[in-house]
């Protein structure tokens, strides 16, 4: 079978929800035996690569402009995928999902992923957000399959589009930890094992991570003993520099907090390893793949209690109020008074070779 796969800036290591996704997903595929093309933004890779763990890799020229560099992107990828003979195309997030129609026309069967509505984010002015409903329509209205990564998007779209046939709940999965060390690493940052809370996020509103920043403040006010020495290390940053990303680095450097950038491998591995507690203060998500990814490494987690990470189903104590900024510093209080522990999370669901088979099911299901 032919796939070709659009809707991601590309792989491997690039920084996003969605680009962690393809990541894990698609060279599972490929090792199924399927014809996997993945067409990247060329403006975020530089690697030269055209191939990678199986799947090949096409790069095209988009300009790097969040206004509209995605529909571009697609509108091109999918004239690609026309031209390399594509059985399926696979369409990730509601914006590219804009051009399913144009697809369909082509004659080629479009399995979209919905990952979350994303005319939520804070980011996008009114426009890009009438933009970005319309494409969650016409990706649910005229794909041929749906996945969706929750139970929140299934019945949002059920109630909105009234689609509930051809709609597979598949979760966002997460890879077997790799519990490593850095020392070097650590004497650089500047930070000790088990001291630090650990923010592993873009740099956007949604994120609130000014929020964590403003609670870790509060914190540090406290005389505890468990509390002196405490780091918080943001891993991260901003595809698009602008008025919040540079307004939450100075937030963050007045403060004291540990920023690293965007890391992956054995620098991020070594900091989910060994930070006391993993923090995501978000107003948005789908399904937090970060959120996912501490997890796995069995770190204690703090949340705000918005659908999507409520349906991850953490213990009642694991959440705060959503943008309660006193609720999350007395619940990073709690937690980091605590002695270090490691947490037994149930992560059978979210086991990515499953998860492939199942996406794999669904692509069978376009032949019938």
């Amino acid at each position: 079978m032919k796939i070709v796969v659009t809707g991601t800036r590309g792989i491997p290591n690039v920084m996003g929800g969605v680009e962690t996704h393809c990541e894990e997903l698609f060279p599972r595929i490929a090792a199924m035996g399927e014809d996997v093309t993945l067409i990247r933004r060329a403006s975020y890779v530089s690697d030269g690569l055209t191939e990678w763990k199986g799947v090949k890799l096409v790069d095209i020229a988009t300009p790097k402009k969040k206004s509209f560099e995605a529909i571009v992107h697609t509108f091109r990828a999918i004239n690609k995928a026309k031209r390399l003979g594509a059985e399926v195309l696979h369409v990730h997030a509601i914006g590219p999902a804009l051009l399913v129609p144009y697809a369909r026309l082509l004659g080629m069967k479009v399995v979209f992923t919905h990952h979350g509505p994303d005319y939520d984010r804070d980011k996008w002015g009114k426009a890009a957000k009438m933009i970005l409903k319309l494409g969650e329509r016409m990706g649910c209205m005229f794909a041929n399959d749906v996945i969706v990564i929750s139970d929140v998007i299934k019945n949002l779209i059920a109630r909105k589009y009234g689609r509930t046939e051809h709609v597979h709940l598949i979760y966002n999965g997460v890879p077997s930890p790799e519990i490593c060390d850095y020392p070097e690493y650590f004497e650089e940052l500047g930070i000790e094992k088990g001291k630090y809370i650990l923010g592993m996020c873009r740099f956007v509103p949604e994120k609130n991570l000014h929020h964590l920043v403003s609670a870790f403040a509060e914190i540090k006010k406290l005389k505890n003993e468990k509390i002196k020495g405490l780091k918080l290390v943001l891993a991260g940053d901003t595809d698009f520099e602008d008025e919040y990303s540079r307004g939450l680095k100075e937030m963050a450097r007045k403060n004291g907090v540990v920023l690293t950038g965007f890391i992956k491998g054995r620098k991020l591995h070594s900091l989910l390893t060994n930070c006391c507690c993993y923090c995501l203060p978000s107003s948005h998500e789908g399904l937090p793949i970060a959120l996912l990814e501490a997890m796995s490494y069995k770190v204690p987690v703090v949340v705000s209690d918005i659908p999507a990470n409520l349906e991850v189903g953490l213990p009642k104590e694991d959440y705060f109020p959503c943008g309660d900024v006193k609720a999350l510093a007395e619940k990073l209080k709690e937690v980091v008074s605590k002695p270090l522990k490691k947490v037994d999370y149930d992560m059978g669901k979210y086991d990515w070779d499953k998860i492939a088979r199942q996406v794999m099911e669904v692509y069978k299901g376009l032949k019938g």
